[in-house]
């Protein structure tokens, strides 16, 4: 077995992600309940006036309601509490008092900062500047927004440059804290990561949904199965909602129904394409998951696999750069490593190498595993998701 056909491994899901017997309630993000928090305790700082319910805009533009569980005005600072519910996920943070403060600012604005619980990043590699709190950008554009908002006594499209209460001219610093996040914290790889002193708060979607491996692989299947049964003969496997976002933008030629968003579940994916006798996959996907897909791991979750800077450092390398080869090998995590390559001026060549060994792995797993003939094509995309960095195999024209 030489170093690009390494052995193909589909591990199965931890216990707690089992199948359960009754259907799975989503939840809300810690960015969401965060959002929440801030714009009650912004809305109480300008009002006086506690409310017992929030709304606020998710990321698709859909707006929630969340029930706020104390708020309190004390000397020119106000406090609101939202409890996370994370549905039927597995989240160490269900429960968790998600609490915002807001005060004023002398000019216009907002200052977002994080407090007790939530960690400070100490590492790159994360797209969070070290040094800060670990609040994620789309969680800090969600906050930014509903803060805005409950300045302004009005909905929004967008947070606007520098907002400021109407009366005053002032602006508002909002420090989100979640009292146990530090013990939440060493449930999670954020130490590992670099994120010190408690959680992050995350989230894309603003909504958690459950993580069942038997329902999400079947709603993975079932969308392969659909594809299939439209005539179509090429499935897109994307990571996540942004990714295929990016897939349909670079693949525009391509009904809709051909776009599966596949998470973790790669193998799966590949067994039902082979079923139905379908012919080319394409895979969009970050530099995180490819790296694993090309160590030859089928089933990514982040309790069961790890990213391998060992073959990032490998690909590096066989670029012919040795002192960024050693830096990747040292790097902190996936993203670092890209942030390396684009410093070195080598994301495309060695965002190219990626792929290669990605489709590699592919087309082995549905002819060794599944028993089947598929050509693979991957294309790997920057962590907006939009823009494509490398490819590697034939176009779907």
């Amino acid at each position: 077995m030489t170093v690009d056909e390494p052995e193909l491994r589909e591990p199965d899901m931890p216990r707690t992600m089992k199948e359960r017997r009754r259907a799975l309630r989503t939840g809300w993000t810690t960015g969401s309940c965060a959002s929440a928090a801030a714009k009650a305790a912004t809305a109480l700082l300008r009002t006086g006036e506690p409310a017992d319910h929030v709304q606020i805009a998710l990321p698709s533009g859909n707006r929630v309601t969340f029930k706020v569980e104390h708020s309190a005005l004390t000397g020119g600072r106000a406090r609101a509490v939202v409890v996370k519910d994370a549905g039927d996920d597995p989240d160490v943070t269900h429960g968790a008092h998600i609490t915002a403060e807001a005060s004023w600012l002398e000019g216009p604005g907002i200052e977002l900062d994080g407090g007790e619980g939530v960690g400070v990043v100490t590492k790159p590699g994360l797209g969070l500047e070290p040094g800060g709190p670990a609040i994620n950008p789309v969680p800090r554009r969600m906050i930014t927004l509903a803060v805005a908002e409950a300045l302004l006594g009005a909905d929004l499209a967008e947070p606007p440059p520098r907002p400021a209460e109407p009366g005053t001219g002032r602006g508002v610093r909002v420090v989100i804290s979640v009292p146990g996040g530090e013990r939440m914290a060493r449930k999670t790889t954020n130490r590992r990561l670099g994120i010190l002193g408690g959680i992050s708060i995350l989230g894309t979607t603003g909504i958690v949904r459950p993580f069942s491996t038997a329902a999400w692989r079947a709603s993975v299947e079932q969308a392969v199965s659909v594809m299939a049964a439209q005539g179509e003969d090429t499935l897109v496997l994307c990571t996540g909602g942004r990714t295929e976002k990016g897939a349909m933008r670079l693949l525009p030629h391509l009904p809709e129904v051909c776009f599966v968003e596949v998470g973790d579940f790669t193998g799966a994916a590949l067994r039902r394409a082979v079923e139905h006798r379908l012919r080319r996959v394409v895979f969009v996907g970050m530099i995180g998951k490819l790296t694993k897909l090309a160590a030859g791991v089928l089933m990514t979750h982040y309790t069961r696999s790890r990213v391998s800077t060992d073959l990032l450092a490998e690909i590096t390398a066989e670029a012919g750069a040795a002192g960024a080869a050693r830096r990747v090998a040292a790097a902190n995590t996936a993203r670092h490593v890209y942030e390396l390559w684009e410093e070195a001026g080598l994301l495309e060549r060695c965002g190219r190498e990626l792929c290669r060994r990605v489709a590699g792995v592919l087309e082995r797993f549905a002819a060794e595993e599944a028993g089947g003939e598929l050509t693979a094509r991957v294309m790997m995309v920057d962590f907006t998701g939009e823009r494509m960095i490398a490819e590697y195999g034939r176009s779907t024209r």
